[in-house]
């Protein structure tokens, strides 16, 4: 922790950043045991620690009129292991079913980030703002992310003298995050229970670790053991690095794409290449050693995010916010509700993926897996659904994103 180079900020590294992150997580943990409803709505542990967190880092700065900053370099390490190990655990046979399914949910993904940026400007115009301001409470901000709204705010203030756009974003993708993490669980709760829905795969009843199937918990057959889990970060260090030259290539070529996306290409490759040539090789997809990986990255990952965000942002821009993120929630589930649920299949599958759509329309793609985690922990598997969302919510919206924003504010 750094309290000198910058008397304005409370400056925290790395390392710390990460021990704290973890600590959050205990601290949800604790709250699921204490609060039942926690459990019952299936809100992550990393959300209900993380929010807290978030709360105490507001006070601190409230009381001592400092900024906190979180070093989140180690956050951004552990995404990429986590979306590795989703790759290294696909099988072949939940993508061929994945197929169409990936054509439909792109098309309904883009229909709503149209609505979406139809909500923002609404909100923009109720409150007198010039319309193309409107993606910046739209999908610039929600299915962007604070990275993207960063990158657009400027252009918007800019070219159409809306002072504090970037801030206006910000606190944007700030609460879409907590609103994202928030309501997956109860709506897929739910879609469950009114329909009786029960997962379909093998494992059902509960049980499943960050999405992998009852592969994720650990048996008297496949004990954790030291050798089978640095056997799983060996081949997840493989698969990034392989991961990693790709990205770098792309990169060159002027195709931007998250480190991830890569990195879960290459894994899902390896998966379904190596052991068929190489059957006396103890392969760790579907171990617990490599659950346990996946669930310790993706457990930090979100706690780290969401006790990172910066909740002293959003006074500034209090009213058009709050409209713009009300109109925006409600547009969200109804079109889950209505729409998604019902074109996947009303099945169970199709409610996990509701769970993870409202994750990374209104907040991000681990937000989503997170969400689908805390379903499938208390209903049953549904590996298809991890398969498909990351897939479309990584890759193909940010395509269409850059497009539908640039439609949007040249109107």
């Amino acid at each position: 922790m750094d309290l000198e180079s910058d008397p304005t900020l409370i400056q925290i590294d790395a390392f710390i950043a990460l021990t704290i992150g973890i600590v959050v997580f205990f601290v949800g943990e604790r709250l699921t045991r204490r609060f039942p409803v926690l459990s019952a709505y299936s809100i992550p542990e990393p959300v209900s620690g993380g929010l807290i967190a978030a709360l105490v880092a507001l006070l601190v700065v409230v009381a001592t009129g400092r900024e906190i900053a979180f070093d989140l370099a180690a956050r951004d390490v552990l995404l990429v292991y986590f979306f590795t190990t989703v790759g290294l655990n696909a099988r072949v046979s939940d993508l061929a079913k994945g197929g169409p399914i990936l054509g439909i949910l792109l098309a309904l993904t883009i229909g709503f980030m149209v609505i979406q940026n139809g909500v923002g400007i609404v909100s923009a115009l109720l409150w007198g703002l010039p319309f193309q301001s409107g993606v910046l409470m739209g999908t610039a901000a929600l299915i962007g992310g604070h990275g993207t709204a960063i990158a657009w705010g400027p252009v918007v203030e800019g070219q159409y003298g809306v002072a504090g756009a970037a801030e206006l974003g910000i606190a944007t993708a700030t609460v879409g995050l907590i609103l994202a993490s928030l309501l997956g669980g109860p709506i897929a709760k739910y879609l469950i229970e009114r329909g009786k829905l029960v997962a379909d795969g093998p494992g059902a009843g509960g049980g499943g670790t960050a999405g992998l199937g009852a592969e994720a918990t650990k048996t008297a057959d496949d004990p954790i053991t030291n050798v089978m889990l640095l056997r799983s970060v060996l081949w997840i260090h493989v698969s990034i690095i392989i991961g990693f030259i790709i990205f770098e290539a792309l990169e060159e070529a002027g195709v931007k794409l998250p480190l991830f996306v890569p990195c879960l290409l290459v894994g899902i490759l390896l998966s379904n290449l190596v052991p068929p040539l190489f059957p006396r090789l103890k392969w760790p997809a579907h171990s617990a050693s490599m659950a346990l990986v996946a669930e310790f990255s993706l457990s930090v990952f979100l706690s780290m995010s969401l006790m990172s965000m910066e909740l002293w942002t959003l006074a500034a821009s209090a009213g058009v916010l709050m409209t713009a993120m009300v109109l925006q929630s409600v547009a969200a589930v109804a079109f889950v509700v209505l729409v998604v649920f019902a074109v996947m299949g009303r099945n169970y599958f199709a409610a996990v993926l509701s769970a993870g759509f409202v994750g990374f329309t209104l907040g991000a793609t681990p937000t989503a897996i997170a969400n689908m985690t805390a379903v499938t922990q208390r209903y049953g598997p549904s590996p298809l659904a991890f398969i498909v969302l990351p897939l479309i919510s990584a890759f193909f919206v940010d395509l269409a994103n850059a497009v539908l924003i640039q439609f949007f504010v040249a109107l």
